[in-house]
């Protein structure tokens, strides 16, 4: 095998190579004579086809095999020999001669093809002891925690029935029909549902309308459903409901003890105290390790500025732009009324997919130069995490991941990236600031006012 280099730019690399006719009939007729025990031919007992039979039936077919895996072997032992790394699939090109070709296939003439490929880049990692963070922190408010205390008791509150009208705060039993344009719609009809009134539980303006109704009365209720109404085809369309008032209840006194924890499957009150501090403090800290980690992010963005390979910057590009003109289609709107141009916001997307690439190849470069590995058992807890989610569907979720390895391996990035982030947090020179919850919000917003996270390239 010849292998000569034509272009070595940058990233990008082109060679030309050529495989001798001999080695392709060598190599097809070891496949021939494999072949011959195995296949039936009709006038010859099995194994008993004559080899110049065999290769007229089957030549051409098994040499087409040969060439591919020839090819695949000979550029993976060319790039391994130039300790080169492909960022993506290399792009092969045989020529467009076919009488060329045919002769290739008939074995009377070496193959000549091109491989054009982008090598992934060095990357020299920066000194981690130098990146300086600013940790928000933020104590658990006992406001807030009174505030979620009595917003349980509220939702736990048993109710008793009432004579009179519907106010806020009670509960109407009721069932519906919803209709757009009077055509009743999939999903918008229930024999009885409950209802908190005041509670924002449906469509805004629909429980207000509800205020004043007794028990057996009937109403028209006209709504709006929300631009960004998780339902597309119901989204920004005005609708009606025929409603019918089954049952009017009022909340009923209860005495806020350790009996009342008990019926939450709680021991004491203090326990539900407990309980409720501490996931405020866990929604606390996770905002706090998002601001961390995009800190993190910025750092290493910051520090690590080299080129990266075109096709991946491509790839990550496409996957961001359609998405954006998913969403401007969807809701009818332009560019324009987003304050910007196609042209300015291809570059800035541009700039967003080169920064995820880049941050990809350097955690993996981080994750491989200090032996950080997904343990198995944490792949697991992330698959049954993500199975979880979907009650009722465990079993169809599971099995798409385990039949799916791509989706399998894509559970393994996110955990991958935190264990990074992780290893540099401990290297860099942290500083814990006081804010109010308010201030973290803001902070947390603004870092990610751009989807800027990274995508792995390992």
């Amino acid at each position: 095998m010849q292998v000569s280099e034509t272009l070595n730019e940058g990233l990008k690399r082109k060679l030309e190579m050529s495989i001798p006719a001999s080695e392709l009939n060598e190599k097809l007729d070891a496949k021939l004579n494999e072949l011959k025990d195995q296949v039936n031919i009709k006038g010859f007992r099995p194994g008993k086809v004559p080899f110049a039979h065999l290769k007229k039936v089957y030549g051409r077919s098994v040499m087409g095999d040969v060439i591919q895996e020839t090819v695949n072997t000979a550029v993976q032992s060319s790039l391994t020999e130039r300790d080169e790394k492909a960022a993506a699939q290399p792009e092969i090109d045989f020529g467009e001669d076919e009488a060329v070709l045919n002769e290739v296939f008939e074995g009377n003439k070496d193959l000549d093809f091109s491989v054009a490929y982008e090598i992934l880049p060095n990357v020299e990692l920066m000194d981690f002891k130098k990146i300086k963070i600013e940790r928000p922190i933020v104590e658990a408010d006992e406001k807030e925690v009174d505030e979620q205390f009595n917003a349980v008791i509220d939702q736990n509150r048993p109710f008793e029935a009432k004579d009179g009208k519907a106010a806020d705060g009670d509960r109407v039993t009721m069932s519906f029909l919803g209709k757009v344009d009077g055509e009743p719609f999939e999903g918008g009809q229930s024999d009885s549902t409950p209802l908190v009134l005041g509670s924002g539980q449906f469509i805004p303006g629909f429980e207000e309308q509800l205020v004043g109704l007794k028990k057996g009365d009937k109403k028209v209720v006209e709504v709006k459903f929300p631009e960004e109404y998780r339902a597309e085809d119901l989204a920004g369309k005005d609708a009606t409901f025929d409603v019918e008032v089954l049952e009017v209840e009022t909340p009923a006194k209860v005495e806020i003890d350790d009996e009342f924890a008990k019926t939450l499957g709680l021991e004491s009150i203090a326990q539900l105290r407990e309980m409720i501090t501490d996931q405020l403090k866990g929604q606390l800290d996770g905002l706090t390790r998002r601001r961390v980690k995009r800190e993190v992010l910025d750092a290493l963005d910051e520090a690590h500025k080299f080129d990266v390979p075109e096709q991946l910057v491509d790839l990550e590009f496409k996957g961001i732009w359609d998405r954006v003109m998913h969403d401007i289609e969807h809701h009818g709107r332009s560019f324009e009324d987003e304050g910007t141009t196609e042209e300015k916001a291809r570059e800035e997307y541009r700039a967003i997919a080169d920064r995820r690439v880049r941050l990809g190849l350097v955690i993996a470069e981080i994750g491989n130069k200090n032996e950080i590995e997904v343990t198995e058992e944490e792949h697991q807890k992330a698959l049954i995490a993500e199975v979880q989610k979907y009650p009722g569907q465990e079993q169809q979720v599971y099995d798409y991941f385990r039949n799916n390895q791509q989706a399998l391996a894509g559970l393994r990035a996110p955990i991958f990236e935190d264990k990074v982030v992780d290893y540099v947090i401990e290297l860099a020179e942290v500083t814990d600031k006081k804010v109010t919850k308010e201030e973290l919000i803001k902070l947390v917003e603004e870092s990610e006012e751009e989807d800027l996270e990274p995508h792995n390239h390992d």
